[in-house]
């Protein structure tokens, strides 16, 4: 048979290009693999248990099983009445120190000076007339025209008139003077310590009243309309979803590679194909041990340090406590430093 160059030469052309193009392929495939860290991991399981400050009867729980709240929103109620009875007491006690406070503050009325001055004056009048009565007995006395009975009388009569014009006269000078300091600022204390109590009674009245401490879930409703609530005594348990995270751990060798803000990825086994968006919001700064619920490639016995991927779930698919896996691309140069917002844009459908 007779050899043909130029077929030989495409021949070998053609397998130096699937050559090359293997070993391009595993290149690049190397290098992907090499770039991408592969963290497990579950949904995290955060809750809280709100209760009423206050002791009572519930009367009212307005949310089920199942049902969404938002921070701030009224979920339960306990009987108000004593409370209510309780801040009218305080503000009315409250109403009556003020009016003896601003009494002092204002002093004496002009007509109450006007009266006072006008008792004085009447009485010195009494007085100076005890004075005359009292000088004539006892010019008469030595003429035996009274007797001494009749000067003791007239003078037992003018100590009382100056007693009693002295009286007079101290009050018109109180009036005049108006109230004590000493009195001011006690009765400002006790005016200011009714308001207190008054803040103190409306506060214990509001808080017959339970709104959600945080965005989330009611998971299980505790109490039943009728049930002795309690401080100590939690009405719901509300699993939170806002953020949402998955916690993951990452060994001592990756630690270094990873930096706070870098974009990452989410899949689940329940939507498999489906990524969402994230990324690293957190990174402890202690190692722990690989907890015994996390399965992962390492020897469970290796020190790990937990990190937190922060995630967009517009479709409401992630459930907490839900197992996850975590892909980060270590490749990334722009790190994502803020929350870029949740949205549809963050769901990639493969």
């Amino acid at each position: 048979m007779k050899f043909k160059p130029r077929r030989a030469a495409l021949v070998l052309l053609g397998a130096g290009i699937v050559v090359a193009a293997g070993l391009l392929y595993f290149l690049l495939h190397h290098s992907a693999a090499g770039d991408v860290l592969t963290l497990y991991g579950d949904v995290d399981i955060r809750q809280s248990q709100p209760a009423f400050y206050d002791t009572g009867p519930v009367t009212q729980l307005l949310v089920s099983e199942g049902a969404r709240v938002t921070k701030g929103e009224l979920i339960a109620r306990i009987d108000d009445s004593r409370y209510a009875a309780a801040l009218a007491q305080a503000r009315q006690k409250a109403a009556d120190l003020k009016a003896v406070l601003t009494r002092l503050l204002h002093g004496s009325r002009p007509d109450e000076i006007a009266r006072d001055k006008a008792t004085m004056a009447g009485l010195k009048a009494l007085y100076q007339n005890a004075q005359i009565a009292y000088a004539r007995t006892v010019n008469l006395l030595p003429h035996g025209v009274v007797s001494t009975q009749n000067r003791d009388d007239a003078q037992a009569s003018l100590r009382a008139a100056r007693e009693n014009y002295e009286a007079a006269r101290r009050t018109y000078v109180l009036a005049v003077k108006g109230p004590r300091r000493e009195d001011i600022i006690s009765a400002r204390h006790a005016y200011q310590a009714a308001v207190a109590a008054v803040a103190f009674a409306r506060q214990e009245y509001i808080d017959t009243r339970l709104y959600a401490p945080v965005d989330g879930v009611i998971e299980d409703r505790i109490l039943e309309p009728g049930d002795m609530a309690s401080p100590g005594t939690p009405v719901y348990t509300i699993a939170m979803t806002n953020p949402l995270w998955v916690r993951a751990y990452v060994s001592e060798a990756d630690l270094g590679r990873i930096r706070l803000g870098m974009p990452a990825t989410v899949s689940t086994d329940s939507y498999p194909g489906r990524l969402y968006h994230g990324w690293v919001g957190y990174l402890s700064p202690t190692s722990e041990f690989t907890p015994k619920n996390i399965e992962t490639p390492q020897l469970r016995t290796q020190l790990v340090y937990q990190l937190r991927v922060y995630v967009c779930d517009s479709r409401d698919e992630l459930r907490l406590g839900m197992p996850a896996t975590v892909h980060i691309d270590l490749s990334e140069k722009n790190d994502v430093t803020k929350n870029p917002g949740c949205g549809p844009s963050h769901v990639q459908h493969p």
